[in-house]
């Protein structure tokens, strides 16, 4: 039996309107319908594009997020029928490590309280002088001296605080710990150091994971088994190197076409599948197969209407496909272009319809001439200029000689 069972696990979150009395209008399918399990000592890594729901089924195992329907058995116990006291204890088998590390730490409280909170809540420890030697170990063996006990997370690098955040859910002794893009906010070189701690730390603890990233390559290094996620459902699952090897859902293939490829040559020759359209909203998703709307190889029977179940197909390898074998054996061709013709074609037709809303405007508006003015000449402008200089001219003269009667006028006349 494995050591981590999820049933059809779904999460709907309820979408509320009103303002004083709130009534549900819709729901978001964050999660519909995800069976998988995981046995003792795997890693199992679960990829997808974001907004898919890896994280919220990463939450829901833990119950940080209500399960709306299905079962979360953990070594034989279904943890989503149970109370809230008895979930307790079985969180301290079930650890988590944040995306944000920075995040996730109490900005307000040192290392050795952070670390020392959870195995006081836990009853770890008589004491917190044992306490306190316990997390020195545990932090030798993430790779941070014990002075760090007094330190606050603000004074760590992004590497230590992941470092730190390991050590926090490896002080409770988990049996599984879910790793929720534990190195997506690191640099590349601290991203190494972190994967190689946590397979050293699998190796010599016996830890099971749940590694969920939309790194392929990251996943790819430390992963057992691989799960991929679209739009609430888990569309493939299959052993890491066969996965890569062969990836059999639609889906896959156009992620493993984006992943890069060192050699230059292969690189050139490969197929690469690029996808029309975007994901489509949670609140709203498309009937039958999720992903029929962006599927290069739709069909009109059966995509839109049915949802595919995830079935095996041999050697492990589970995929939720209708036409799986067709399209492995070519009897199913693209109904939808995929590759540079694909972008070639959506510029064409944007350029056209560019070119058609430029018609249109032009037709709709036309444009007025203005009438035409004739044009002066020179020596006509010329004359005008001379007439009005005389004309002010003579005006002057005018009143020059006006003023000068008027003095003349003036003293000639008899003194009183």
């Amino acid at each position: 039996m494995s050591l981590l069972e999820l049933d059809d696990v779904k999460v709907h979150f309820p979408v509320k309107k009103g303002l004083f009395f709130d009534r549900t209008v819709g729901h978001v399918y964050a999660v519909d319908g995800v069976s998988l399990s995981i046995e003792a000592g795997q890693t199992y890594g679960l990829v997808g594009e974001s907004g898919c729901g890896k994280t919220t089924l990463g939450r829901a195992v833990l119950r940080l997020n209500d399960i709306t329907d299905g079962g979360v058995v953990f070594d034989g116990t279904d943890l989503a029928k149970l109370p809230g006291e008895e979930m307790r204890a079985f969180r301290r088998r079930l650890q988590m490590v944040f995306q944000d590390p920075l995040g996730s730490l109490n900005p307000r409280q040192n290392i050795e309280s952070i670390l020392s909170e959870g195995m006081a809540a836990h009853g770890i420890g008589k004491d917190q002088a044992e306490r306190r030697e316990k997390i020195k170990d545990i932090l030798a063996k993430v790779g941070l001296p014990s002075n760090a006990l007094s330190r606050y997370p603000h004074e760590f690098s992004g590497g230590q605080r992941q470092r730190i955040g390991i050590a926090r859910a490896l002080v409770l002794e988990p049996d599984v710990i879910i790793c929720d893009e534990p190195v997506s906010a690191l640099d590349v070189s601290v991203q190494a150091q972190v994967i190689n701690l946590l397979e050293e730390l699998q190796e010599s603890l016996g830890l099971t994971y749940l590694v969920i990233a939309h790194d392929l390559a990251v996943v790819r290094h430390i992963s057992d088994v691989i799960g991929v996620m679209y739009l609430g459902g888990l569309v493939e699952e299959a052993p890491s190197d066969a996965l890569y090897a062969g990836p059999r859902h639609p889906y896959t293939k156009a992620l493993m076409s984006a992943v890069p490829v060192p050699d230059p040559e292969v690189e050139d020759r490969r197929e690469r599948i690029l996808l029309h359209g975007d994901l489509p909203s949670p609140a709203n998703p498309p009937a039958g197969c999720r992903f029929h709307t962006r599927c290069p190889w739709v069909q009109e029977t059966k995509c839109a209407t049915e949802r595919p179940p995830l079935l095996d197909t041999g050697d492990g390898h589970k995929v939720a496909c209708h036409f799986t074998a067709e399209i492995e054996a070519g009897t199913v061709k693209q109904t939808l272009a995929t590759g540079i013709e694909a972008v070639t074609g959506t510029e064409t037709v944007a350029a056209e319809a560019v070119e058609v809303s430029e018609g249109e405007t032009e037709a709709e508006t036309p444009v007025t001439e203005a009438p035409e003015k004739e044009p002066a000449t020179v020596p006509a402008q010329a004359d005008a200029d001379a007439k009005e200089t005389e004309a002010k001219a003579a005006d002057a003269k005018d009143a020059e000689k006006e003023t000068a009667d008027a003095t003349e006028k003036a003293e000639g006349s008899p003194k009183a």
